[in-house]
């Protein structure tokens, strides 16, 4: 999946709301935002308590996307009423990257996944996010190419979450690997973020590079 080239494509979606909310400060949308992150991972870290508590996938899938969506509409904001801004996008990246935290954080502390492969999945992620901005800061243009990209992340740790809660209802909430080990729906999701999160930043890290020499002969 390599969405983050498709943004455009939502604009459907974002403009007429952005209009409507045209004198609402960006920031408070990007707040908005951040705060939905936060109960995202709220709900999918108690989801994993009990039968009781499963439920809270669903409902902390829902929170993922409404919270991407207001991502998405704080900048589209910011263009059309002319107060796109370095501070407005600097903040926009910080928040991008707590919700990240908090989302996938929810996962690998909860009960849904081994905390290793949570600890590498949040590496995986922040790395790619930050060889993506840190390409800008050395003078080349930011990177937004890759594996995996923040929208990538968005709509999976929507689907999965859905998924986990079907296959339980199915009875195929663990999937059985060895007669002792099993693993969740859940932790697929983790172990790609940690497998192809690493891969999108060396790839990035690879085509910084290629344009810093590139900047040099020039």
């Amino acid at each position: 999946m390599v969405l983050d080239g498709h943004r455009s494509k939502a604009d459907f979606a974002l403009t007429p709301v952005a209009r409507k909310l045209i004198n609402v400060n960006p920031n408070t949308i990007s707040w908005i935002g951040l705060i939905l992150a936060f109960i995202a991972g709220l709900f999918l870290y108690l989801s994993g308590r009990d039968d009781g508590w499963h439920w809270m996938l669903i409902a902390g899938a829902v929170t993922v996307i409404v919270s991407g969506y207001f991502d998405a509409l704080d900048g589209k904001v910011a263009k059309l009423a002319g107060k796109a801004s370095k501070k407005g996008d600097f903040l926009d990246h910080v928040f991008d990257r707590y919700a990240d935290i908090f989302m996938i954080g929810g996962v690998a502390v909860s009960a849904w996944c081994n905390p290793y492969i949570g600890m590498l999945a949040l590496v995986g992620v922040l790395l790619t996010s930050y060889m993506g901005t840190q390409a800008q800061a050395v003078g080349a243009p930011r990177l937004y190419a890759g594996l995996l990209g923040r929208a990538d992340r968005v709509v999976l740790s929507t689907l999965f979450p859905i998924i986990q809660f079907v296959a339980l209802c199915l009875g195929h909430g663990y999937i059985e690997i060895t007669d002792t080990i099993t693993i969740t729906w859940l932790e697929i999701m983790m172990i790609w973020f940690a497998v192809v999160g690493n891969l999108t930043a060396v790839q990035r890290a690879v085509v910084t590079w290629k344009n810093m020499s590139k900047m040099k002969e020039e």
